[in-house]
């Protein structure tokens, strides 16, 4: 089973932002008829492009409703063939990495200097830990080849 075409819509010219997320949505498709990719999952995607081809809204909305689209076939891509975009686990794990690193890191600064005003030292060092894990996991990815040759921007 073939992965459908992206129709383009009649404003998507006037729109600039529109016009990239379709732009990035489409080299995604590109990109995945390259793999071979299990049945159902084609036709999870099929089902996706096919509510997008068939919506009538326009502007703003339809480029949320694409953004939607392509997040959740990301995911379902990850979850199920492990396949990942460029600086996708980077990207992850930044977040992640300030978040349980950054704050626990902080706050042993603070208590140990007795000023909790050095909260704030531990989360450029928890960014720096999370991005240094998710490109190691994106290295690996890409020599693994279960990395797509697209950078996916939010």
């Amino acid at each position: 089973m073939k992965i459908n075409e992206l129709n383009q819509k009649p404003d998507i010219e006037k729109n600039v932002k529109l016009k990239e997320t379709y732009v990035q949505f489409e080299i995604l498709l590109i990109e995945l008829r390259k793999r071979d990719l299990p049945q159902g999952l084609v036709m999870s995607i099929n089902k996706d492009i096919d509510e997008i081809n068939s919506t009538s809204i326009s502007g703003d909305n339809i480029s949320k409703r694409v953004k939607k689209k392509q997040t959740r076939i990301i995911k379902l891509l990850e979850k199920e063939v492990k396949l990942v975009p460029k600086n996708y686990y980077r990207n992850l794990w930044l977040g992640i990495g300030m978040a349980a690193f950054g704050i626990p890191i902080g706050v042993a600064f603070g208590a140990s200097l007795g000023n909790m005003a050095f909260l704030g030292i531990g989360l450029p060092l928890g960014l720096a830990i999370g991005i240094a894990v998710g490109s190691g996991m994106d290295k690996k990815a890409f020599e693994e080849g279960r990395q797509l040759d697209v950078i996916i921007k939010y």
